[in-house]
């Protein structure tokens, strides 16, 4: 297929097989409490290897797994290309093991149209696993759901507020879709669990608080509070320019809760906002 994107990490961060890939979205979502609401207008996900994340980002996915929803946007950082602006994937598709996800051209135009700082990179997304990460349960739970991936470059104030901008924008002028919009970032990097939690609790207060700025002049102060700090606060900004009032972190936790290794962890956030 012309401009299919090759998956990066299958087989390695998470299983390069239809049925165990499957086998283990499901039982991640199935460990993953209920919760009452449903259909957020968007979440935050981690992105490490599926072992490792899945647990957490299970408690976001379980929440839209039943939502009618038309389009999701995805927006993570870049851990392998430096560049400034972001970089949509505007055509085609992307390589699952679950086949493959085809990309909402329309609306990726519609976005790259609403600032100049989008643009097409292709190399950005060669090897980045921030957005692949996030298709193990788009493509289980969202069978179908096209996706517009934006990788975003140097995290910069600028960058950050121009793409909440434009998806705001792009977003309210389909009145009769339903956007998912999906933010992926690991929180601190390394530290000890006990001081991880510390410094992460400090990101999820700013997300329950719908506090885009104030996560952006944190992110700015201290970029190892999130690696994909700059992507959570444009999916923000966007969801509250949308209308949205209420942000609820659904789950918190870090990779030593798997590997039994708590003396250098990665911290991981499961949030959702209406």
């Amino acid at each position: 297929m012309h401009d299919l994107r090759p998956s990066a990490v299958a087989g390695s961060w998470y299983p390069g097989s239809q049925a165990r890939l499957a086998e283990a979205v499901d039982a991640h979502i199935a460990a993953a409490s209920d919760s009452s609401r449903s259909c957020p207008r968007a979440i935050i996900a981690p992105h490490a290897g599926l072992m490792y994340s899945g647990p957490v980002a299970a408690y976001a996915y379980r929440l839209v797994r039943q939502c009618a929803y038309t389009a999701v946007v995805l927006v993570g950082p870049s851990h392998h290309v430096g560049f400034d602006g972001v970089s949509v994937w505007a055509r085609g598709a992307w390589d699952t093991p679950l086949g493959a996800v085809p990309v909402a051209d329309e609306l990726a135009s519609a976005v790259a149209a609403e600032s100049s700082d989008v643009v097409e990179y292709p190399a950005a997304h060669a090897r980045e696993h921030s957005l692949e990460m996030q298709l193990p349960f788009v493509a289980r739970l969202l069978p179908g759901v096209p996706i517009v991936p934006l990788v975003m470059g140097h995290q910069r104030r600028e960058t950050a507020q121009a793409l909440g901008h434009a998806l705001a924008r792009a977003v309210a002028a389909r009145p009769g879709e339903r956007i998912l919009l999906i933010a992926s970032s690991d929180l601190s990097h390394y530290e000890d669990a006990t001081l991880a939690a510390r410094v992460d609790a400090v990101v999820l207060r700013r997300v329950e608080a719908l506090d885009a700025d104030g996560l952006m002049t944190l992110i700015e102060r201290e970029p190892r509070h999130a690696c994909g700090g700059g992507p959570i606060v444009s999916v923000l900004r966007a969801a509250i320019e949308l209308g949205c009032t209420e942000a609820r972190v659904l789950r918190y936790g870090d990779s030593g809760d798997v590997s039994g290794d708590k003396s250098s962890v990665v911290g991981y956030m499961a949030a959702a906002v209406w």
